[in-house]
């Protein structure tokens, strides 16, 4: 069958980085290919398009089967591509999947009439199961892990699909399917790599590990390090970024991936993202030895009162440490920051810009709490009548969506807007990015003109 798969655009009003490689699609590409199928892409946040544009560009791809997946923000996007492709192709069974939709199921298929089909959680095995059933002509009965229009046009959910175990059993992401030149900037290609999937720990602003279990599956050392090998023999790219959100949660395994990276002689970079509480100097070291040059911190929060209440089970001691073994062991480092989690007050937010400052990052990352469908944060801010904004296309970490009794929404978005500024107009910092050049350095010296221009009231188109 003709398979179209589409990352939808940005909301236009909406704050958004530079495209990244869409990962899911290029794995659900993947195993749509082996399966025999032919699998075209429509990348609308690489190449620009609106969904009007899109409309037009669909016309132009005869399918079968049209997929988009979602974020919250993205939602509406994806609502929009799914109408232009039932109106470009009247017959095309279209499916939408992703962390929203896996916990917005019923919900999106009453609101989009367009929408035939939602895949909950991980895709690979149901969409599959279900490019099988279309081609053999058969209904969606006992499909596990999908929420589905019966024939009176009601919603059936099904069970729940297992989670994959055998994550290696995936076929290696289908990156030729994307336009890989969209994603070159300040001279390589980043590609994401993932080494494991779920999560230990049950933060309450994280709909991640909603997704992806309670638990801990990885790929092999051997066939993270393949993919690498891979990856920069054909492309002739030796810069990745690790998307787990707990690289280093399994240490042994880490340990092995940078021994192999080590005894095949791989010239490579990369980074990644982890816990301050699943580091060690050692560890660190090996890490940076095997080509890592940066790691990403989830700090959440300065205040002890503000980290608990968010379940995140660590303390300012261990951040402090493991910034101080990460730059010791020639690593840069990067903060994030939840900022506006429900009980923070004006005083613990400034408690937690102060206390990143002090850990001097190479970078930072200040998001607004917001209120993602299937978490804990999600069900209290609505049940205690806080959430003001319900417009997913405002859901973009930068903007307030609710307003609680200890600070206002207006106060919240002043308070980011000069955290940012307090972080990145430091001279010091500007001379410090001057010197390490490379992508971070570039990336951070852009940041700090775009902070000085807005100061200045000046804005770039």
């Amino acid at each position: 069958m003709k398979i179209t798969l589409v990352n939808p655009p940005y909301p236009p009003s909406a704050h958004s980085h530079p495209a990244f490689i869409p990962l899911g699609i290029a794995y659900l590409g993947a195993v749509a290919e082996k399966a025999g199928h032919e699998v075209t892409v429509i990348d609308c946040q690489a190449e620009k398009l609106t969904v009007e544009a899109f409309s037009s560009r669909i016309v132009q791809v005869p399918s079968d089967v049209v997929g988009v997946t979602s974020t919250t923000l993205l939602y509406n996007s994806a609502k929009g591509i799914l109408v232009a492709a039932k109106q470009a192709h009247p017959n095309v069974v279209t499916m939408m999947g992703g962390s929203h939709v896996s916990f917005w199921d019923e919900k999106a298929l009453n609101e989009c009439p367009s929408i035939d089909v939602v895949i909950r959680r991980e895709g690979e095995l149901t969409f599959i199961e279900l490019l099988e059933r279309i081609q053999a002509g058969k209904r969606f009965a006992g499909v596990l892990g999908i929420t589905y229009r019966g024939a009176d046009g009601t919603p059936i959910r099904n069970e729940d699909r297992p989670f994959l175990h055998d994550l290696d059993s995936l076929p290696f992401p289908a990156f030729h399917l994307l336009p890989l030149h969209s994603f070159h900037r300040m001279g390589k290609t980043i590609f994401p790599l993932v080494t494991s999937r779920g999560c230990v720990q049950w933060c309450d602003f994280c709909s991640t590990v909603r997704m992806f279990g309670r638990g801990y599956r990885m790929h092999s050392p051997k066939r993270v390090v393949d993919q690498i090998e891979m990856l920069h023999n054909k492309y002739g790219e030796s810069q990745f970024t690790f998307y787990d959100d707990a690289f280093t949660i399994n240490r042994d395994h880490t340990l092995e991936i940078c021994a192999d990276i080590k005894a095949r002689k791989l010239d490579v970079e990369w980074d990644c993202e982890t816990r301050v509480d699943a580091v060690d100097k050692e560890l660190l070291e090996k890490m940076h030895d095997a080509g890592c040059i940066t790691v990403w911190f989830g700090v959440e929060s300065g205040s002890e009162k503000i980290l608990g209440k968010m379940h995140k089970k660590i303390n300012r001691d261990q951040v402090r440490e493991a910034f101080k073994m990460t730059q010791k062991a020639g690593m840069m480092t990067i903060g994030s920051a939840v900022l506006g989690f429900p009980g923070e007050s004006e005083e613990t937010a400034w408690e937690t810009i102060n206390f990143i400052n002090s850990l001097n990052p190479d970078d930072v990352g200040f998001y607004i709490a917001t209120p993602y469908p299937g978490t804990p944060m999600y069900e209290e801010v609505k049940n205690e009548g806080w959430l003001k904004i319900t417009d997913f296309d405002k859901y973009d970490t930068a903007h307030p969506t609710f307003e609680t009794p200890w600070l206002s929404m207006e106060d919240l978005a002043k308070i980011r807007y000069k955290a940012n500024q307090k972080f990145y107009l430091r001279p010091r910092y500007m001379l410090k990015m001057m010197m390490k050049g490379g992508t971070y350095g570039k990336s951070g010296l852009k940041t700090s003109a775009a902070y000085a221009l807005r100061a200045m009231h000046i804005r770039l188109s």
